[in-house]
């Protein structure tokens, strides 16, 4: 039996908000991890070198970004944050860390996709800070 455009459109819209849902939680979870001083999270940032404060500040700018990949309007924005997120993730596991790397690159590569489904939404944003 073949798809409408109209069915089709319906399941991409669907799939595309169950993985933003699930991106969110993942984001959320390990935001409140980072901010609960889970101690796995306190030693990565110990071994990171940077301090704790940088465990609170990417715990709160990952809870944030989590949030606002639900909301329309900043997907795409939250999206393109939350992949140098991941690229951070992606340095700090593989030279300090010496850690699985997977993760990050997976995560990163679906963010990818997701802001550049938006990229008119973010070059947008771009084309009101021009003079």
């Amino acid at each position: 039996m073949p798809t409408t455009p109209v069915a089709a459109s319906r399941y991409k819209t669907v799939g595309f908000w169950v993985l933003k849902i699930a991106l969110a939680a993942v984001f959320i979870g390990a935001a409140g991890l980072k901010l609960a001083g889970a101690q796995q999270m306190v030693d990565d940032f110990n071994r990171i070198g940077l301090g704790q404060w940088f465990r609170y500040f990417t715990g709160v700018t990952e809870g944030i970004a989590g949030i606002l990949l639900l909301v329309p309007t900043t997907t795409a924005v939250a999206a393109a944050y939350l992949m140098l997120v991941c690229v951070g993730a992606l340095i700090a596991q593989a030279v300090v860390l010496h850690d699985d790397v997977i993760h990050a690159i997976i995560l990163g590569v679906i963010l990818a996709l997701i802001a550049w489904s938006g990229r008119n939404q973010i070059l947008r944003l771009f084309a009101a800070r021009e003079p």
